[in-house]
């Protein structure tokens, strides 16, 4: 499935600036950055579950906000863009 997910992370407090490391991180590992707290991301059901769960083990219920939006299949595919945002291959191998 393809998701678009986005975070705030209350980052007033350094708890905070070390949860919004941490959500990125994990986010970095299942999908593509393409804004500062935007991710795509292609994920069966049992990824997108294993996320959830160490996103909630990670974030402060009472202040961060996490926000998943299911697409339709191949979603990103139909991306516009303006300025310099590029469409990213998520579905190809990547190289680190």
């Amino acid at each position: 499935m393809d998701l678009l997910l986005t975070y705030d992370v209350d980052t007033t407090s350094p708890e905070g600036r070390r949860r919004l490391r941490r959500v990125a991180k994990l986010c970095e590992g299942h999908g593509l950055r393409v804004q500062k707290s935007v991710f795509e991301i292609v994920a069966d059901e049992k990824d997108l579950l294993r996320l959830l769960d160490r996103i909630d083990a990670t974030i402060d219920t009472t202040c961060d906000s996490i926000r998943i939006y299911r697409l339709p299949h191949h979603g990103f595919d139909d991306v516009q863009t303006l300025g310099t945002a590029q469409t990213q291959p998520h579905r190809q191998d990547l190289v680190l």
